[in-house]
């Protein structure tokens, strides 16, 4: 009978940089019912979902004794043990029948995937209780008749690559991954299957396959947050029927821990015209699409499936959905697609009993991401298997497997029946015929293999379990004296993103010199890294009485000790932290010495704190004393998270002499209108070294091509002989020539709050604050037509344009331009309050003067305090554009390697570490210094205007004073000073009031004959010398 797969959700507490971001927990459970909620938008409701389990495990939880978590009494938070015993318990349960067993963890990097399968420190995850519960079954047998044999394999699939995590080495190209043709099941050819006597045999090879996990990821800069774990147990249990025949029931148990599920929009790299290519995601696309043909049954009339773009590429569901949608039969459910829907086919709709636990970020921030793994577990709930034991008598079994490798060997000494072969496909070529015989032959020779080594299995299992107990046995004695040794000898621990991966590589440091660098033929390194920028005698530790000393092994290769680089001798201490190529992190410990720390190192080295340091030593301050804002948290995030990706990059370009350098570069917010004023975005830079051209990539983007480096590099290392014939556009470091930002230029708006244009060159800088050349922009007040008012108009008080229809004219005249690379051509684009889209001058070309002579008038209808706001705390910001095209390469370049090129770009400075990111992610210096130099510029204009009415009107006093009595004319002085003081505002009201006082009195004063010449004019004197007329 069909049984759909268990599906479990768990949220995990606040991680630190979810701490650090003031995040809010967006999830809520009840029983089985898990809510989320977009709590950046007020009032919209929660979503809901239903599973077999939702587990609490954000808070309301204490550490016991021996330090592992428990529910605080009362609460509902779920330990590690309460989700074994819902979920392992069943795995268990599930082998002991003779089923086979599947348990997968989902989720966004970071989720906690790895702490629910297999746990850090003393809380233990699934993995290792399921595995220690197994044994003690087994321990605890005492039935004569009934014998127990378990296997244990543990195997990595990368980018399409398979690789077997108890082998140090592993062949170019990976493991390949075949199917058997009788039974229809994918196999690994050549995996390595340990028998395991006991719960400490299975952790020992776990912490083997970490171990080789981390030196292979190491040496292939592979991402382990990309990368799929899967370990296979097999449980064998050998008895006797009644009739005293062996039979054997065998159960296969994949414990499977799925890559990072991260969405291609939240790297921003749904753009790139290359994301097609990368196989990061490719083995999760498969499984949503899998898990889509699987749920089609649920699906009426649908085309396509949106909710694949979890996985990174979108699932155009085919023609089979359309037709399973109506009813058809026969619907082809892909598992071929990718290496891990092959090995987990029949978990995903065969012979299984499947459980999946999605683990979940509570924080807000991580909203879009959680929302997709809940999605995709809901779907997974649909899928339904149909598990039988699998239960076979021992001798029928290897009768079975003997006549089959009969048969095989038949075939391997017949001839291919190429009229079947060529079916659909037309005659077959010689080579086509040869090609495909080759391939024929390997497979068969693969089955002939994986026969034999089924039947030596059933015949020796037992002795088996005895020589892996011995051989166990003899390898933790030497553990044990290496780790005694560690104690008292100074030695390096490796350091690795993935918190599972760090702490497992070791290199004790023994009295005189240990090299440190690549293997050769010649001789072994005493410490022997593999990689990015390792040289072959690369660094060389010396230790004597004294303590320990490392220098560099030769010029120019790449080592940092505390982030700094180390370019002479350095005596060691305690705890520092050493960088060998891109990617080697070190953490050197010498306990006998630990009082020698230097100040300020943490009780614990982590990874994080490792890049911290790299990334001060390069100019970037990552503190601010928690002042950060969110979006400057983000962006420092964003920041320590590049910057070895970029190093990475830089080096695989000068492994494969690409002539590319990368930079790590901040573009204020006033430089980019889509992330805010106060935003800053953090982008890569890659530049051309021969002929200077530049490329600015968005984040998703520069993180896509860096898989695709990845990719390109690991086939250098295979020896690919195709590597050299990439076509351009798919070779990860090329982009067409396109236009690129020389700088912005921000004009200041205030002075239109009060009717005052602005007619000033502005500098023009680039993401460094450097100046890059000048804009000549003028913005003035100006009527509906275009007409700009002149100097004479003026508003003092703001808030008298309130309910009023206002315009004002842009006019973009010319730029200066430093840089004589993009004399090819330049044009300009801005975008103001309300623009949908930006507004873009002609192409100017063959100039490094451009006149653009663009102007447009923007009318407002009606000024609102908005548009006042707008006004005083906004501004304009110009972005010059420079065109690129492919010139030819500088002749006295071309001989020279990336290498080289990088060094002299550095040397020059043209590549300075921390040039762009000497400044704190506070605010753009640039932008504050341009803001205040407006508003300077205002108030000396505003205080121009003034003076020039105030002499106007002291004019016209001292001009009527001067009329004999006979001329002044009161009324035409009353309108003139009325004119003049009304006109700008409120400031010169009480200069118009004195004068009002006077036109009273003289008329007061005419109705008396006598006397009122003279009195008029002592009046108007007075009024003349008022400080009435000369106060602003």
């Amino acid at each position: 009978m069909a049984e759909s797969v268990k599906v479990a959700v768990r949220v995990r507490p606040f991680n630190q940089r979810e701490k650090d971001r003031g995040s809010k927990c967006c999830i809520k459970m009840q029983n089985k019912t898990t809510s989320i909620q977009n709590l950046d938008q007020t009032g919209s409701e929660p979503k809901l979902f239903t599973f077999d389990f939702s587990y609490w495990s954000h808070d309301s939880f204490e550490m016991d004794d021996k330090g592992v978590s428990q529910p605080i009494p009362g609460s509902s938070y779920a330990s590690q043990r309460i989700v074994f015993d819902d979920l392992g318990q069943g795995v268990l349960n599930n082998a002991y029948e003779g089923f086979n067993t599947s348990l997968f963890a989902y989720g966004q990097t970071g989720a906690g995937k790895s702490y629910s399968m297999v746990g850090y420190g003393p809380n233990k995850g699934i993995v290792p209780i399921t595995c220690d519960e197994l044994f003690k079954t087994v321990e605890g047998n005492t039935n004569a008749d009934l014998k127990y044999c378990v296997s244990f394999s543990m195997l990595e699939i990368y980018n399409e690559q398979v690789r077997d995590l108890l082998q140090k080495q592993n062949p170019k190209g990976g493991l390949p991954v075949r199917q058997n043709p009788s039974i229809g099941a994918f196999y690994v050819q050549g995996l390595t299957k340990q028998v395991v006597g006991s719960y400490r045999e299975i952790e020992a090879k776990m912490d083997e396959g970490t171990s080789n996990r981390t030196v292979a990821s190491t040496a292939m800069n592979a991402t382990s947050s990309r990368a799929h774990t899967v370990v296979t147990i097999q449980f064998d249990q050998i008895k006797k029927n009644e009739v005293g025949e062996e039979t054997k029931r065998t159960s296969i148990i994949n414990l499977v821990d799925l890559a990072g599920s991260e969405r291609a929009g939240s790297t921003g790299a749904t753009g790139d015209r290359l994301k097609e290519g990368a196989n990061i995601n490719k083995s999760l696309s498969a499984l949503g699409n899998v898990i889509s043909m699987r749920f089609i049954r649920m699906i009426q009339n649908v085309q396509t499936c949106n909710m694949c773009t979890v996985y990174g590429v979108r699932c155009t569901v085919f023609t089979a959905l359309a037709d399973a949608s109506t009813g058809k039969k026969n619907v082809r459910v892909p598992y071929r697609d990718s290496v891990l829907t092959k090995l987990l086919q029949n978990a995903l709709g065969g012979n299984s009993k499947t459980i999946m636990i999605a683990a979940l970020s509570p924080a807000d921030i991580n909203y879009d991401e959680t929302l997709s793994t809940l999605r995709y577990a809901d779907r997974a709930k649909q899928i339904k298997n149909k598990a039988i034991v699998n239960e076979n008598p021992m001798d029928k079994l290897i009768r079975e497997l003997k006549e089959e490798n009969e048969k095989l060997k038949k075939a391997l000494g017949g001839d291919i029946p190429m009229d079947a072969a060529a079916a659909g496909g037309g005659a077959m070529s010689p080579e086509e015929a040869a090609k495909m015989r080759k391939q024929m032959e390997e497979e068969i020779r693969a089955q002939l293999e994986a026969n034999m080594a089924a039947m030596t299995e059933m015949e020796t299992d037992v002795d088996r379990t005895a020589l892996a107990r011995q051989q166990f046995n003899e390898e933790q004695l030497k553990l044990l004296e290496k780790e005694k040794e560690k104690e008292s000898t100074p030695h390096i621990t490796n350091l690795n993103e993935d918190s599972m991966l760090s702490g497992v590589i070791h290199h004790l440091i023994k009295e005189g010199e240990n090299v440190v660098g690549r293997k050769d033929k010649e001789s072994d390194p005493d410490v022997c890294l593999s990689g990015l920028s390792i040289q072959k005698s690369h660094a060389v530790f010396v230790r004597d009485a004294k303590g320990v000393i490392l220098r560099p092994g030769v010029v120019g290769a790449k080592t940092k000790v505390n982030g700094q680089t180390l370019n002479g001798d350095r005596t060691l201490t305690h705890k520092d932290r050493i960088l060998f190529g891109s990617n080697h992190m070190y953490v050197y410990y010498d306990f006998a010495n630990k009082d020698n720390t230097a100040d300020g190192t943490p009780e614990e080295i982590t990874w994080e704190f490792a890049q911290k340091e790299i990334a001060q030593a390069k100019g970037f301050q990552t503190g601010a004393d928690g002042k950060l804002s969110k979006e400057q948290q983000l962006a420092q995030e964003q920041v320590l998270e590049l910057l070895p990706m970029v190093s990475e990059s830089n080096a695989i370009s000068e492994e494969l002499n690409k002539h590319k350098s990368f930079e790590v570069i901040l573009i204020s917010g006033a430089a980019n209108p889509g992330v805010g004023q106060s935003g800053t975005k953090v982008m890569v830079k890659m530049k051309n070294l021969l002929n200077g051209n530049t490329w600015l990539w968005e984040r998703g983007k520069f993180m896509n091509r860096r898989y695709l480096m990845q990719d390109m590099y690991q086939r250098f290392l295979d020896g690919d002989e195709t590597l050299d014939e990439t076509p351009q556009d798919e070779d990860p470091f090329w982009d067409p020539p396109g236009d690129v930002l020389i700088g912005t230029s921000s004009a200041f708006l205030q002075a239109l709050a009060y009717g005052i244009d602005m007619d000033d060159p502005i500098l023009i800088t680039d993401y460094k604050g450097e100046d890059q050349g000048q804009m000549y922009v003028n913005i003035s007040p100006c009527d509906d037509k275009g007409k700009c008012m002149g100097e004479e108009y003026f508003v003092e008080d703001s808030s008298e344009l309130l309910g009023k229809p206002y315009s004002y004219k842009i006019t973009i005249k010319s730029a200066e331009i430093r840089d004589s690379r993009f004399n090819v051509g330049s044009f300009i684009k801005y975008k103001i309050d309300g623009d949908e889209e930006e507004t873009i001058t002609p192409t100017v070309k063959a100039s490094l003067s451009p006149v653009f002579n663009h102007s447009r008038v923007v009318k407002i209808d009606k000024v609102t305090q908005d548009t006042l706001d707008f006004f005083e705390n906004s501004c304009i910001t110009f972005q010059l554009y420079g065109c690129q095209e492919d010139r030819e390469s500088d002749k006295s370049l071309v001989k020279l390697s990336t290498k080289e090129l990088r060094q002299r770009e550095m040397s020059s400075g043209g590549i300075s570490p921390g040039n762009a990111l000497s400044r704190q992610l506070t605010k753009s210096n640039v932008g504050e210094s341009s803001a205040l130099k407006a508003e300077i510029l205002l108030l000396k204009r505003r205080n121009d205007i003034l003076a020039k009415k105030e002499k106007r009107i002291q004019a016209i006093v001292t001009e009527w004073g001067k009329k004999p009595p006979e001329e002044q004319k009161f009324e035409p002085f009353y309108r003139a000073i009325s004119a003049a003081a009304f006109n700008t505002g409120t400031m010169l009201k009480s200069a118009a009031t004195v004068i009002t006082q006077v036109i009273k009195a003289k008329k007061l004063m005419s109705l008396t004959p006598n006397g009122a010449s003279a009195d008029t004019q002592s009046t108007a004197s007075k009024a003349a010398g008022s400080k009435a007329c000369i106060v602003m």
